[in-house]
């Protein structure tokens, strides 16, 4: 099952589901967010109550797309309370490119590179706990961008580059305990000019919009998933390539990747959502592409409904310091 959210003409969003190609609007004025909270509170899973509410009539998610309508699938009241974070260095063959970014010579092993050895020989215990990956902030549901509409570099960056990658969502019930609602396609979008300066500055470089959606996928997750990413500039195609997601194309389960997220106690708090996104091998920036204004991102994988599509749009450098002033 696929799940999407639309807002309406007066502001109500709506919830969308399809098992097929058909989409049809789901009987119920909740949003996502309050559906899910529901659901955890009263021990129902989102597909059981989708059936027990049951459907209207059919509804066009391309023409919603083209219009600006879409949403992300899942968004909190209070943007505040959102939290969008990652992991990197979680996919086999994802060690290549940013080892490449920070090495000073051809026989040195980065840090990126120790990290992804410690992945493969422990992100997938049998057993217990796993190492822990790599982990990133990207900030908070104000930095969440909906399906459709422009990635925006802030006045500090120096890039703007595409991460193809599949995203964990999520809600914190009343008690504490995440739920997992299902998986959706995402653009985790980051400065990777910025991050080849220094791997220090790994944590700059992340604090940047991000897009995911505009469906979720309802399920166990396939052990492999076959994704293309495409950039377009004034219609033509500059960079089309396939990248590989799921736990048989990863260095961690998506268990362990969990576990050393919700561990602290910070990320449990009751009411809260999660957008966690689960790592990239494929970038256009490895491949020697520097992003324009008015680039079109297109990241697609068949098992997740729609492209996730998002435009680019920069702004100049800043210039002058920002002035804090004081009470």
């Amino acid at each position: 099952m696929l799940l999407s959210q639309y807002r309406k003409p007066d502001g109500q969003i709506q919830i969308v589901a399809r098992d097929g190609t058909e989409a049809f609007e789901v009987k119920t004025d909740l949003s996502l967010y309050e559906l899910a909270m529901d659901c955890a509170a009263k021990g129902d899973t989102l597909r059981d109550r989708i059936a027990a509410l049951g459907l209207n009539g059919a509804v066009d998610l391309e023409a919603l797309y083209a219009a600006g309508d879409l949403l992300p699938p899942l968004l909190h009241p209070d943007p505040a309370h959102l939290h969008l974070t990652g992991t990197g260095l979680t996919h086999l063959g994802s060690a290549s490119t940013r080892a490449a970014m920070h090495s000073k010579a051809p026989q040195d092993e980065t840090d990126s590179m120790k990290m992804f050895r410690m992945g493969v020989e422990g992100g997938k215990p049998a057993s217990g706990i796993g190492v822990q990956p790599e982990w990133f902030y990207k900030g908070t549901g104000h930095a969440l961008i909906a399906p459709g509409h422009a990635l925006t570099s802030p006045d500090c960056a120096e890039d703007g580059g595409e991460e193809p990658e599949l995203a964990g969502l999520y809600i914190i019930g009343a008690d504490g305990t995440p739920f997992r609602l299902g998986f959706a396609l995402a653009n985790e979008f980051s400065d990777h000019v910025m991050e080849r300066q220094n791997y220090l500055y790994l944590a700059h470089s992340k604090l940047r919009p991000c897009s995911v959606g505009p469906e979720l996928f309802i399920g166990d997750l396939p052990d492999s998933i076959e994704g293309t990413s495409k950039i377009t500039r004034d219609g033509t195609t500059i960079f089309e390539k396939p990248f590989l997601s799921g736990e048989g194309n990863m260095s961690h389960t998506i268990a362990n990747l969990e576990h050393h997220h919700f561990k602290y106690g910070v990320f449990c708090q009751p009411g809260d959502v999660h957008i966690h996104m689960f790592g990239t091998a494929t970038l256009s920036f490895g491949d020697g592409i520097r992003t324009q204004n008015g680039d079109l991102f297109e990241i697609s994988a068949p098992a997740f409904g729609l492209p996730l599509r998002n435009p680019l749009a920069t702004t100049a450098l800043a210039t002058t310091p920002v002035a804090v002033r004081t009470l």
